[in-house]
């Protein structure tokens, strides 16, 4: 990946326990053009409180993430905490405090080891020029089975940019934010206005487009920088490349929200919904995410049951308007249910075949309008039970 102008680095800092890396810097060798989009959850972690009041500049440098510990429901002392390791950051790198983001994941409740952080920040610092962004990918892990990251690169008035990113999240996963983290880095100029408005475009089809249990972390954060550093000519709305970078940003924000799914915690399916047919976008996403966040249709996935009468009964409760007498399902291109209607026994046993496949995708047509939407949600397992009964030990 030849992205230009920005550093990487991840240490250990046994935040949580040691023997892994579990803290990490982005840098940005000049200040970078940026927003984020965080939680809407009112319980908001004492990083997302900062960095929510450094991104009003539009501008940071600097980003210090760490896993283990979420510094949420902390008090006084979680903000303290926050300030300070923004403030060492800072100094170390001789910036102004507000051009340093801080973000944080893991247990909620427990204050920050500041000892520890404050002894491992000197070396973050010395190691940015040697670090990777797959350094960051993993240090970011909590119970993400594998680090996730995507990247894709443009042109902009003949000069080539790039645009990458790297998320962290598997459970509490639920739109508005979802649990999730994910830093995008960019090397291209882009107008700040027209940044913030692909990027927020981007994160409503993508993190805004997933759930995997239906909870919503205390700590989500998506934060995008734009350093500059390629040398295109600035890319605004209606530019000739504004489209093309639009596009690019929308892949890979969306390939970061799927492996999110992909990797949900004990997950087995990867599953699309499509809900066409409705009254407006809207409704068909009420209706979408009702049928992705039923634990009886979740379960059903997980035991390779095709039982499309539970899913029926989401739209029905979802709040969005459905003819009924002109409602149909599919599992894939198998139709369970057409006018309102049981498809019979053969489309039972072929819905079935469709529901062992580890991705598959679930269509369903309200009957009223033209409305659509599409989110992804994964199965509900034991191994999902088990991860969450066992997180803090």
């Amino acid at each position: 990946m030849d992205i230009k102008g920005f550093q990487f680095s991840a240490v250990e800092a046994a935040v949580k326990k040691p023997g892994r890396k579990d803290l990490a810097l982005i840098f940005s060798e000049v200040p970078a053009n940026a927003c984020a989009v965080f939680t809407t959850n009112t319980v908001k972690a004492a990083p997302v409180l900062l960095s929510m009041e450094h991104i009003k500049s539009g501008s940071t440098q600097v980003l210090i993430v760490n896993s283990g510990n979420a510094n949420a429901c902390t008090g006084d002392q979680g903000m303290i905490a926050a300030h300070e390791t923004s403030r060492l950051v800072a100094e170390g790198l001789g910036l102004a405090d507000d051009a340093v983001q801080v973000s944080s994941t893991g247990v909620i409740g427990v204050q920050m080891p500041m000892d520890r952080i404050r002894a491992a920040i000197p070396a973050a610092i010395d190691g940015l020029a040697s670090g990777t962004l797959d350094d960051v990918a993993s240090a970011i892990m909590t119970t993400d089975t594998f680090p996730k990251m995507e990247a894709r690169s443009g042109v902009a008035g003949g000069t080539n940019y790039t645009v990458a990113g790297i998320a962290k999240g598997a459970g509490m996963i639920m739109p508005n934010m979802a649990t999730m983290l994910s830093f995008i880095i960019s090397d291209a100029a882009i107008e700040p206005a027209f940044l913030q408005q692909a990027f927020r475009r981007a994160v409503d089809t993508s993190f805004n487009a997933i759930t995997v249990d239906g909870d919503m972390s205390t700590n989500d954060t998506c934060l995008i920088m734009a350093n500059g550093m390629a040398g295109n000519p600035v890319i605004s709305a209606g530019s000739p490349a504004a489209a093309n970078f639009e596009q690019l940003l929308g892949e890979v924000l969306l390939s970061l929200a799927k492996q999110i799914v992909k990797d949900g915690e004990g997950a087995t399916k990867f599953v699309e919904i499509r809900v066409t047919g409705a009254a407006s976008g809207v409704e068909a996403k009420q209706a979408a995410m009702a049928i992705a966040n039923s634990s009886l249709v979740k379960t059903a996935f997980f035991g390779q049951d095709a039982n499309w009468g539970r899913i029926f009964a989401a739209v029905g409760y979802s709040g969005a308007t459905v003819n009924q007498a002109r409602l149909s399902l599919s599992f894939d291109n198998v139709v369970m249910a057409r006018n309102g209607i049981f498809a019979g026994d053969n489309a039972e046993a072929r819905g079935t075949e469709i529901l062992k496949q580890k991705e598959f995708t679930v269509s369903v047509d309200l009957g009223v309008g033209n409305g659509a939407a599409t989110v992804y949600t994964s199965d509900l397992t034991h191994e999902y039970v088990s991860i969450n009964a066992d997180y803090r030990s």
